[in-house]
Order: structure tokens, then C-alpha cells, then sequence
């Protein structure tokens, strides 16, 4: 099948307003796949569902907090009855650089909140629908700190392992029913959200960061070939991560063989 044809017609882009989001909503728009954006801030989402609607596609918009407890029932009502083939969970970014106990705890619930219930919801709601067609695609897009945490990371690196080990264990329950499932590991990627960030510590931004572009083109290119895909590293590459995307995948492969044995075998729509 052509990418419209695997993960069209409607595609979710939460958190689209700017850097790897807004790069995802271009690149998915030019398969011809319309669009709905959803973002907090409402002016620069119009201004790039007009800049999509010019390369012919329909899109929309929806002015949500992502990490608001009622995000979910607004992007269902945004979404109505129209066929997602394609769900994008981009906005999940730290705005903090804190340590833990320095911060309101609100602020660590909304980043829980943000990256890990609302994508819940929506990868829930979306999935069923996608299993029952038989086709469709889920990227989390996820962080190098899934893989380990330090100072001013305790939320952040938290949040990202649960994506890294949900989206593998969905991928696990989906692949059988032909849709996609890609937690997509970023390295250092140049946003305005980092941007912000440092500029508030007084810092500069540091050598050799990723562009949005090359990051979202690599979600898209390998969202078949999930449950994860490192960035910055091939494959079959572990760098300095602990095993490299082929080995968590043939992790994953070897436990839901094992697990035949407790939970049976797959289950149906």
C-alpha cells in the first residue's frame, strides 16, 4: 500500500504548532494525508493548516492543552467521525529543567499528564478503530532519556521510559493486525522549546543538534520497522544505548512467544 493508503485518509499531529510536530504535519500532508493539528496556542496552528491547505489537502485545527485531565474528550469531539489512519504523540517535551522537589507538583503532572494519559487515551481510542481496519500507524515520539536518568530528569526520563515500553508492547499487539507502532527516540533536537529553555538557564545551545526536519522524516520512514527506532544510530547499532532497536525488537518478538503460554494467542477485534 502507498503511505495514503496504510495511514490515511485523516492524520492527528498532537502537538503540531512547531519544531518536530510541525515538521510531521508537512511531511505527512505531502503523502496527501489531511490533517488535524492540535496544539495549545491557536495562531500558530492556523497559520499552518493555511500553509497545508496550499498543497491541496483538507485540515483542521484544535486549540487543546495536552496536559489538561479532559484533553482526550476534546481531541475526540475535534475528530468527530473522521478515519485516523495515523496518530503523532510529539508534544512532550520538559519546559522545567528542574530538580524534582524544586518545582509545584503540578508541573510534573501536567508533564505525566502531557506525555503519558492523554497519548494513553488517544493511542487507546485510535488503535481499536485502526485494528478493526486492519491498518493505520502509532509514533510516540520519545527521548534518549528513556533509557536513563540523572539530575533535573527524574519526571521527564520517567515519562519517556513509559512510552518506550508501552509503544513496544503495542507494537507487540498490533503487528499482527497490520498497524504500525513506533516509539521514536530523539536525540538532542533543535526546537523552540529547547531554544526557550536555555536561553531562561543563560545557556547556548550545544553542537550538532538534529534538525526537526531529519527527525520527523525518520519517524515517518521508519514507523514499519517499530517498536523503536534511535535516531542518531542504524538499526542494528547500539552506540550508547543499552541494546540497539533490532535487539529490543527481537526482545520484544521472544516475549510474546513466551507469553503464549500464560496469555494464549492473539486476540481478535
Amino acid at each position: 500500500m502507498s503511505f495514503k493508503q496504510k495511514y490515511g485518509p485523516w492524520a492527528v499531529i498532537a502537538g503540531a504548532s512547531e519544531g518536530t510536530g510541525r515538521e510531521f504535519a508537512r511531511q505527512i500532508a505531502a503523502e496527501g494525508v489531511n490533517c488535524i493539528l492540535i496544539a495549545r496556542r491557536e495562531a500558530p496552528l492556523q497559520e499552518l493548516a493555511t500553509e497545508l491547505r496550499g498543497t491541496g489537502v483538507e485540515c483542521i485545527t484544535a486549540s487543546i492543552d495536552l496536559a489538561a485531565p479532559d484533553a482526550f474528550t476534546h481531541i475526540a469531539q475535534a475528530v468527530g467521525e473522521r478515519e485516523i489512519g495515523l496518530y503523532v504523540s510529539n508534544a512532550g517535551s520538559d519546559p522545567n529543567g528542574s530538580f524534582f522537589l524544586d518545582k509545584n507538583i503540578e508541573a510534573w503532572v501536567d508533564l505525566v499528564n502531557r506525555n503519558v494519559i492523554t497519548s494513553l487515551r488517544c493511542c487507546h481510542h485510535f488503535g481499536r478503530a485502526m485494528r478493526t481496519r486492519g491498518r493505520g500507524g502509532i509514533i510516540l515520539v520519545g527521548s534518549g532519556a528513556c533509557y536513563g536518568s540523572g539530575p533535573n530528569l527524574a519526571t521527564y526520563s520517567g515519562v519517556k521510559a513509559f512510552d518506550l515500553c508501552f509503544a513496544e508492547g503495542l507494537w507487540a499487539e498490533l503487528e499482527p493486525h497490520g498497524v504500525d507502532v513506533l516509539n521514536l527516540v530523539m536525540t538532542t533536537t533543535d526546537t523552540p522549546a529547547l531554544r526557550t529553555l536555555l536561553a531562561e538557564k543563560g545557556l547556548p545551545a550545544p553542537p550538532n543538534l538534529a534538525s526537526p526536519t531529519a527527525v520527523a522524516k525518520a519517524g515517518l520512514d521508519r514507523l514499519p520497522f517499530g517498536p523503536v527506532h534511535n535516531f542518531w544510530l542504524k538499526d542494528d547499532e547500539i552506540g550508547n544505548v543499552p541494546s540497539s532497536a533490532a535487539q529490543r525488537r527481537d526482545r520484544v518478538k521472544m516475549i510474546a512467544q513466551a507469553s503464549k503460554s500464560v496469555f494464549g494467542g492473539k486476540k481478535e477485534a
